[in-house]
């Protein structure tokens, strides 16, 4: 049930200070981190500088530990269970949330506290990618779960960020079919940034710590004096592992030192254990060049606290994917902390890191699953004087720190304000926007779906047609 709005939202003032930021991250956040907990762990530092923050995350036992002095309070949640929740998001101004945990728990829609909708991980495009081996019933029935949730999170926001200008204009189409683009949104600001801004990931203000062996030295088959080829994220579906190693099997022919390091193919989140990916292909394809451990290595998932000094023993890394929609719409975190490190990047063409790399001169960009381009760039990199791009990376750094990053989000939660179309009439306690009728549709047909899909995917629709054909045979024989 929606609460009546006070006068100050009615009218759109800014909610008065001190203002109490909750942000809610839906991966782990601990001694090891994948890209969102990540990105909600420094958005966190930012933020503490402006208001009084709190960072929710799941599994708090497994994850809490995340150093100490932290200038944000720490709590943990459990998934899809809202009592967890619910006192926090009771206390809060503002709760800045990924669009999986919007899909989650709906009641965060239903309360006093103005909502930030986090939209930089396009997770349908993922979804698609990661599910081609679900049986068709079943997908389609996930399809309008994944549907429905997403068109709550259209109309739950005061405000949406997302990583890119791409991503703001596929924002801005999604969110004008949702009826959020109206003559109430576009009257108070026809630029629409106070409804949807990009807030990309940023690069830390710290300087790289010492350095210190981790791989060099330590990884079996890797001496102190080789020559790193960094993969620096997960092996997701979208992304073009193999070009990577069938490219290095080339340049090892002029560089007989290098060797590929993928330190990350196990993801730190327990939940996603069961995603796909394309280890098992990238090793049995190192093992047929005769690479495996022998010049193509396979790591686990790196500690975060390891991460700066990986950057460091690398003379190259590597950023390599498919032509998908995600592509389009992906911001790939672990450049960042490349440009971060000074790192020299060879970047497949087509997602929005890689035009950061072709504009401020950060390595060399090349065409999709072109393994003679990418083994010229390496070769290319590796070539080139230590230092080389020194300058190149010191414009980058300036531009893309985490605190210039989070101007938008920050200006936001420091004065947030309703959306002022997220009116409704208190009669009824029911939203007034023009897509509203349309959702609660979507919603039945989602449910509908979601029971059709769960109980083909337990067995009992089967199980009901093999008690029928039991039955009709013998009924009528045959």
């Amino acid at each position: 049930m929606l609460t009546q709005p006070s006068s100050e939202e009615a009218a759109g003032q800014p909610v008065r200070a001190p203002v109490r930021l909750l942000i809610i991250s839906q991966d782990v956040v601990g001694p090891s981190m994948a890209g969102p907990g990540i990105r909600y762990y420094h958005l966190a530092r930012v933020l503490a500088r402006h208001v009084h923050t709190t960072l929710a995350i799941p599994n708090q036992g497994e994850s809490a530990h995340v150093g100490d002095g932290l200038p944000f309070t720490l709590v943990g949640y459990r998934r899809r269970r809202w009592e967890t929740l619910s006192a926090q998001v009771a206390q809060a101004d503002v709760c800045l949330l990924p669009t999986s945990v919007a899909g989650e728990m709906s009641q965060l829609a239903g309360g006093r506290t103005c909502l930030v909708v986090d939209g930089y991980n396009p997770l349908m495009a993922e979804w698609l990618a990661t599910s081609t081996a679900t049986p068709p019933l079943q997908r389609r029935g996930e399809w309008y779960v994944h549907l429905a949730a997403l068109a709550e999170q259209y109309q739950a926001g005061d405000f949406y960020i997302c990583a890119s200008e791409r991503q703001r204009d596929w924002w801005l189409g999604q969110l004008e079919a949702a009826g959020r683009i109206n003559p109430a949104t576009f009257d108070a600001d026809p630029s629409l940034r106070s409804l949807v801004d990009v807030t990309a990931y940023g690069l830390s203000d710290q300087p790289l710590p010492p350095p210190k062996p981790v791989i060099k030295g330590i990884w079996p088959g890797i001496t102190a004096d080789d020559r790193l080829a960094l993969w620096g994220g997960g092996l997701w579906p979208w992304l073009d592992p193999l070009t990577a190693i069938r490219a290095v099997a080339l340049v090892r022919e002029r560089h007989p030192r290098l060797k590929l390091v993928f330190p990350g193919t196990r993801h730190p989140n327990q939940t996603l254990s069961a995603m796909p990916t394309q280890v098992a292909a990238a090793q049995a394809l190192a093992a047929e060049l005769g690479l495996l451990d022998n010049g193509v290595h396979f790591g686990d998932w790196a500690p975060y606290a390891d991460w700066p000094h990986i950057l460091q023993e690398c003379d190259v890394a590597l950023t390599l994917h498919f032509d998908t929609v995600e592509t389009r719409l992906a911001f790939r975190s672990r450049v960042l902390e490349y440009i971060w490190a000074g790192l020299p990047t060879v970047a497949a063409a087509g997602d929005a890191t890689s035009d950061l790399i072709a504009h401020y001169g950060l390595g060399v960009v090349t065409p999709l699953e072109d393994v003679a381009a990418v083994a010229a760039a390496i070769d290319q990199l590796l070539s080139e004087p230590h230092g080389a791009r020194d300058a190149a990376f010191a414009v980058a750094r300036q531009a893309l720190s985490w605190e210039r990053a989070a101007e938008p989000l920050v200006r936001f939660c420091c004065a947030p304000r309703r959306a002022p179309d997220r009116l409704w009439e208190p009669e009824s306690a029911t939203w007034t926007t023009p897509a509203r009728n349309q959702h609660v549709a979507l919603q039945a047909e989602r449910d509908y779906w979601r029971d059709l899909a769960q109980g083909y995917a337990a067995g009992r629709i089967m199980r009901t047609l093999n008690w029928a054909g039991r039955t009709r045979r013998r009924l009528f024989g045959g």
